[in-house]
């Protein structure tokens, strides 16, 4: 192969893969944020969940809240406008944080895996996720720390 075939078609394939990309919200950057810690509870506005692509808007189907003063991360994810899913990030097998994955959560130590509502789908673990009741008020979602959903 010549170096200008090499160069047209490493272009290509590039320009090919920005275009594909820009149709896959799901393929975005997992996107983390703290979050407004309050006595109560989190709240997070509901436009960290919005993409903002060459004039279209596209929506995360989750986001990871990190806040220093909890002790694991907790996944927000996006069902609609109107409804949303707060799951604590603690494997209830052996207590490793989870990583997020699409619609699921997965245990890098033995790999049992939860569906975005928090139910167990993959064992070794035995027991759903915590989950947070989510309230929402005008843009705001509001993740209540003092009780389980």
């Amino acid at each position: 192969m010549t170096r200008k075939d090499f160069i047209v078609n490493t272009c290509t394939a590039c320009i090919s893969a920005t275009v594909i990309s820009s149709f896959l919200p799901s393929c975005t950057s997992t996107r983390y944020i703290s979050g407004n810690l309050a006595k109560d509870g989190l709240t997070i506005n509901k436009d960290e969940f919005m993409i903002r692509q060459k004039g279209n808007i596209a929506y995360r189907s989750f986001i990871i809240v990190r806040n220093d003063a909890l002790q694991y991360p907790i996944c927000l994810y996006r069902f609609n406008e109107q409804e949303y899913s707060a799951l604590w990030m603690k494997c209830t097998h052996q207590g490793t944080e989870l990583q997020a994955s699409g619609d699921f959560l997965q245990c890098p130590a033995h790999g049992s895996e939860f569906n975005n509502k928090g139910q167990v789908t993959n064992g070794p673990a035995d027991n759903g996720l915590r989950t947070f009741p989510v309230t929402i008020t005008n843009n705001e979602l509001f993740i209540d720390l003092r009780k389980q959903s």
